[in-house]
C-alpha cells in the first residue's frame, strides 16, 4: 500500500535545514502510528514536486531515514516503512484536564528561586539591544569552536564525551584552569581545590547551599545580580544589606555578626565599579578579624581595559577565607553554562559531593572542547577581539551621551561589557524602557538590582556586547528623546 502525497507537508514552524525537517515529517508520521511497516513512501521525485524542494534534499532525508531503520530501500521499488521501525505506543497519550492537588499546601511557603531580570526571548530583532550578557556572533570565532569540537568528539575522546565520570571534572580543563587561567588571576591552586560548575550560577548556588542556613548571616551588595539575591533568599538565611559606593562595597559597613559576604569587586553588579587595591585589603583585614568568608565573583575581569586588572581577592588571600567565583560564559557565549568554583580543598569536597547529588557533573564533551579551544590559543584570541570590540563600542557610546546631553556614568570603571546611568529622578526607568521597546530599543530599568524597598526607580543599564557599534548612536539619540519626553510629561 501507498502513502498518498497529499498526507505530507512541512511544518512552517519546524526549525533545522530542509532536509531535517522532512526527516522530522516523516519519522514523526511512524511513530504517531500514520505511517505503517510495509507500507510505500512517494517517490523522492513526487516527494520534491510536492513540497517545492529539490530532488537530492528529499534523496538525502530518505537516506539517512534508510540509516536510521526507520525506511528501507528496495532499488527501483522505492522507499518503504521499515519492518524495524519504532511502533507508536500502544496506549494513547494523556493529559489531566483536571487536578484534585492543592499545590499551594503542598509546596507550602518555600521560596521559589528567580533570575530576577526579565528578558525578551526575541531581543536579537530589536535593531538597538543594549542588553546584558548576550554575545555578538560576528565576534564569535565560529570555525576554530567547531574544529574542537569536532575534535572532541573523536575516538581519542571516547571516554570524555560518554563516560559516567561520576563526580569528577576533564582533567585537562581543571590542568589548563590551574595553570593558566587562575595564575593570570594571581590565584595558585591544586586540583582538588577547582571545581567545574555549570556557570557562575551554579557555582554561586552551591556556594550558598554550603555556607548558609537559618542560623547564618549573609552580606549581598546593594544593588546586585538578582538572581544571587534568590539564590541566598533559598537558604533561608539572614541576610544583610550593604549599600555600594564608586568604590564597590564598603568593608566598614559590614554589620558584626555576618558569616559571608557575597562581593563582585572587578566590575561590581550592576553599577560595574571596580574596587580599588585599598579597598581589597580592608575587605580582607575585616574578614580575618569579624571571622566570615568572602565569595567572590569574578566575572568579566577578561573584559578589562584602558587599565591592568586589579588582583583578585583570591590572589591576596593568605588565610583561606576566599571563595573563587569564575565563568567562561561571558567570554565565550551565555548559552556555553560553564564556570568553576576555587577554594580550600575541603570546601571543594563538599561543593563536589553536592554537585554529584543533583546532576553529576557538566557534560563531558563541553568540557573537553573547551579544553582544546583553551590550549589551543583561541581563546585568548578571542578575549582580545571581544575586549577591542567592547573598548570601541564603550568610547562611541560615552561619546554619544555626552552629545545627546545625558548624563555620563557616575563612577569610575575599567572594562566590562555595560554601564550603570541615572536619568532625571523624575523619569520612571521601567516606563522609559517600555516606551523605548516600541522604538526598537532595548534597556534595563535599575530597580531589579535594588534589595531595599522602595527601590529607586531612575537607574538604568544599558550594554554594548550584542549591539553593533553603527547603531549605538541613535540608539543613544532614542534614550535620549524619550527620557526628555517622560520628564516633561509629554
Amino acid at each position: 500500500m501507498s502513502i498518498s502525497i497529499e498526507t505530507f507537508f512541512l511544518d512552517a514552524t519546524a526549525e533545522g535545514t530542509l532536509q531535517q525537517r522532512i526527516q522530522q515529517m516523516v519519522a514523526q508520521g511512524i511513530l504517531n502510528g500514520r505511517f505503517r511497516p510495509g507500507e510505500r513512501l512517494p517517490s523522492s521525485r513526487k516527494m520534491a514536486q510536492h513540497l517545492g524542494v529539490s530532488r537530492i534534499t528529499v534523496t538525502l532525508a530518505y537516506t539517512e531515514l534508510v540509516a536510521d531503520d526507520y525506511l528501507t530501500a528496495k532499488g527501483r521499488s522505492g522507499y518503504f516503512v521499515s519492518e524495524n521501525a519504532p511502533e507508536p505506543p500502544a496506549f494513547p497519550a494523556l493529559r489531566a484536564t483536571d487536578t484534585s492537588v492543592d499545590w499551594n499546601r503542598v509546596i507550602g511557603d518555600q521560596p521559589i528561586p528567580s533570575l530576577g531580570l526579565p528578558k525578551p526571548r526575541d531581543w536579537s530583532r530589536f535593531p538597538y539591544p543594549f542588553i546584558y550578557g548576550q554575545s555578538d556572533p560576528t565576534l564569535f570565532d565560529n570555525a576554530n569552536w567547531r574544529l574542537c569540537a569536532v575534535q572532541a568528539l573523536g575516538k581519542r575522546d571516547f571516554a570524555s564525551l560518554t563516560s559516567d565520570a561520576y563526580d569528577a571534572d576533564d582533567p585537562q580543563l581543571v590542568e589548563f584552569i590551574a595553570r593558566q587561567t587562575l595564575p593570570r588571576r594571581g590565584i595558585l591552586a591544586d586540583s582538588d581545590e577547582i571545581l567545574v560548575t555549570m556557570g557562575a550560577q551554579n557555582a554561586l548556588w552551591l556556594t550558598a547551599q554550603i555556607l548558609l542556613d537559618p542560623h547564618r548571616k549573609a552580606v549581598i551588595e546593594n544593588p546586585c545580580y538578582p538572581a544571587l539575591r534568590s539564590v541566598v533568599d533559598y537558604t533561608r538565611c539572614e541576610q544583610a544589606v550593604v549599600s555600594v559606593d564608586g568604590k564597590g562595597l564598603p568593608p566598614e559597613n559590614i554589620p558584626s555578626g555576618t558569616d559571608v559576604v557575597f562581593v563582585t569587586p572587578s566590575h561590581q553588579s550592576p553599577t560595574t565599579v571596580t574596587m580599588p587595591m585599598e579597598r581589597r585589603k580592608t575587605l580582607l583585614d575585616a574578614a580575618e578579624t569579624q571571622d566570615f568568608l568572602i565569595v567572590e565573583d569574578d566575572y568579566e575581569f577578561e573584559m578589562t581595559f584602558g587599565a591592568t586588572p586589579s588582583p583578585s581577592l583570591k590572589s591576596l588571600d593568605k588565610t583561606g577565607r576566599v571563595i573563587h567565583v569564575g565563568s567562561f560564559s561571558k567570554s565565550l557565549f551565555p548559552g556555553l553554562r560553564l564556570g568553576y568554583l576555587v577554594g580550600p580543598a575541603p570546601f571543594i569536597a563538599a561543593a563536589r559531593a553536592l554537585r554529584g547529588a543533583i546532576l553529576r557533573h557538566p557534560p563531558g564533551h563541553i568540557q573537553r572542547t573547551v579544553s582544546y579551544y583553551l590550549s589551543r590559543g583561541h581563546y585568548d584570541a578571542q578575549v582580545r577581539r571581544m575586549s577591542r570590540a567592547y573598548h570601541e563600542r564603550r568610547l562611541v557610546i560615552l561619546d554619544a551621551l555626552k552629545n545627546e546631553g545625558l548624563p555620563l556614568p557616575a563612577a569610575e570603571s575599567v572594562g566590562g561589557s555595560s554601564l550603570w546611568l541615572e536619568a532625571p529622578q523624575s523619569v520612571d526607568t521601567s516606563l522609559l524602557g517600555s516606551r523605548l521597546n516600541q522604538q526598537g530599543v532595548l534597556i534595563e530599568p535599575g530597580t531589579h538590582f535594588f534589595v531595599a524597598k522602595p527601590a529607586p526607580r531612575f537607574y538604568y543599564r544599558i550594554a554594548y556586547s550584542s549591539i553593533p557599534k553603527e547603531r549605538i548612536a541613535k540608539g543613544i539619540r532614542l534614550i535620549a528623546a524619550e527620557t526628555e519626553k517622560i520628564r516633561t510629561g509629554i
